[in-house]
């Protein structure tokens, strides 16, 4: 019976998990429809995205946490992580995948970002003389022939993207790394639902400072509120919260292999609405480098 129980809980864990991957997944596609499709400019979506999702976050914060929701702000050593995290890991990696996807198509752009735990190891080796092991080796000689597949559809002589949208998504993925990394040393003593509200606060404030969100609108339509809505709520607010309760039932092991489904669900997505031409080349490129990410992360999380 209790053994029914726990599989039950992990059962639970697992479907949430999956949900908050698929949501990222919608949202990447919805992404492509706003930076391509209706052309909003990306100053002006970067500004009112994170001022919306960082006002409703640490809303949902206060409720649960009160005035603790400021005790990050007490240390010089949270702010400043805090303040690495949200200009170097969040802002820089919403604006690098942003143009990813608007210069070249949500599936690239996702496996690019996707590969953000290669990104991590390399940087433990060259700043922390952290030896690889040998799965991280093939993890990222795998992760290396995925990509190329991925990318070329397994012509050599060209590229199925263009050059710009390989460089942001390679900027994207190194960014995404500072995204993963950067927190860890504030989310130790504080919320992570409450880290991430601030650090889209103070992305919100500077993004602002740059184009604020009421300067020069695009045309508003009810596709672009939609469009916009739908990024705020599934692609930043829903699927953290479904991420952080999942893990209350499922091991954080099996909720790390689970993100997997993200880009799994951006190529589906895009099958379905974007019209993507179907390769079969790049379908196996794109499986090997999530293969390759799942092998990275089973043996972190060992």
């Amino acid at each position: 019976m209790e053994n029914k129980l726990v599989q039950k809980h992990v059962g639970k864990g697992i479907a949430l998990a999956l949900l908050a991957s698929t949501f990222w997944g919608v949202s990447g596609t919805v992404l492509q429809i706003i930076s391509q499709g209706q052309n909003i400019p990306a100053d002006w979506y970067l500004s009112t995205r994170t001022f919306f999702a960082g006002l409703v976050l640490i809303i949902i914060a206060a409720f649960k946490y009160k005035m603790r929701i400021f005790d990050v702000f007490k240390s010089w050593h949270s702010l400043g992580w805090l303040l690495a995290y949200a200009i170097f890991g969040l802002m820089a990696n919403l604006y690098t995948f942003y143009f990813a996807v608007q210069t070249g198509t949500a599936t690239a752009a996702t496996i690019l970002q996707y590969l953000s735990p290669l990104f991590i190891v390399v940087g433990g080796f060259l700043f922390k003389r952290e030896i690889p092991l040998r799965s991280d080796l093939i993890a990222f000689l795998l992760a290396l022939l995925g990509v190329f597949l991925a990318i070329t559809h397994g012509n050599i002589h060209s590229l199925a993207i263009p050059m710009n949208a390989l460089i942001w998504g390679i900027l994207s993925g190194i960014t995404a790394a500072f995204y993963v990394v950067l927190p860890k040393p504030v989310t130790r003593d504080h919320s992570p639902v409450v880290v991430l509200g601030w650090a889209l606060i103070i992305g919100s404030l500077l993004f602002n400072i740059h184009h604020p969100f009421w300067v020069d609108v695009p045309p508003i339509h009810v596709s672009t509120v939609a469009a916009l809505s739908t990024v705020i709520l599934l692609g930043t607010i829903l699927p953290f919260l479904l991420l952080l309760h999942s893990l209350d039932y499922a091991p954080s092991a099996v909720v790390s292999i689970l993100d997997a489904v993200q880009p799994v669900a951006t190529f589906i997505l895009s099958l379905l609405f974007l019209h993507l031409e179907f390769n079969v080349v790049e379908l196996i490129g794109s499986f090997i480098v999530v293969l390759a990410i799942i092998i990275l992360q089973r043996r972190g999380k060992a």
